[in-house]
């Protein structure tokens, strides 16, 4: 219960920050990652400013996007299955499908989905995403599988990291 509110908050901040300012000097990104007992899947749901991945859209491909439309999600989606990854414990890629997204003013917000698989201690994650580009990019992974919340801070210094 407290993750879901920390989490609301949080999305609260990036969509507010998104609108006060146009352009801004803090970059930063948030994922949950959760087992999800009902359907069995692990459920990775990424948020991030629209304008920071509109200009790195723009910036990879040489022309502008509309985060809205339907063109800009192949280019997006090639880019986050590049820069974001898990393994498992025994070091094989787990296989993130992708789900979709959702895009407005403010915020992009990312669904990818493991079937049937509940993360192990020992899985490391690779979140690079914005990293690359934006060299102040912080991106916090929320990973809840058992109750407990673990949270990772990822930044140039440790885009690898391996959960407990």
């Amino acid at each position: 219960m407290m993750a879901r509110v920390l989490r609301r908050l949080i999305v609260a901040v990036l969509a507010f920050a998104g609108t006060a300012a146009g352009a801004h000097n803090f970059h930063m990104g948030i994922a949950d990652i959760s087992y999800n007992e009902r359907t069995g899947n692990t459920e990775i749901v990424h948020t991030y400013t629209s304008h920071d991945v509109s200009t790195l859209l723009t910036n990879l491909y040489g022309r502008n996007f509309d985060l809205g439309q339907a063109d800009s999600e192949q280019p997006l989606r090639r880019y986050v299955e590049k820069q974001f990854r898990l393994a498992g414990p025994d070091d094989k890629r787990l296989p993130l499908q992708w789900v979709g997204i959702k895009a407005d003013a403010d915020s992009v917000v990312i669904f990818q989905e493991i079937a049937g698989t509940k993360l192990k201690p020992g899985t490391r994650i690779h979140n690079a995403l914005l990293i690359d580009f934006l060299p102040s990019q912080k991106n916090t992974v929320n990973l809840q599988t058992d109750g407990t919340v673990q949270t990772l801070v990822f930044d140039q210094d440790s885009i690898d990291q391996t959960t407990r």
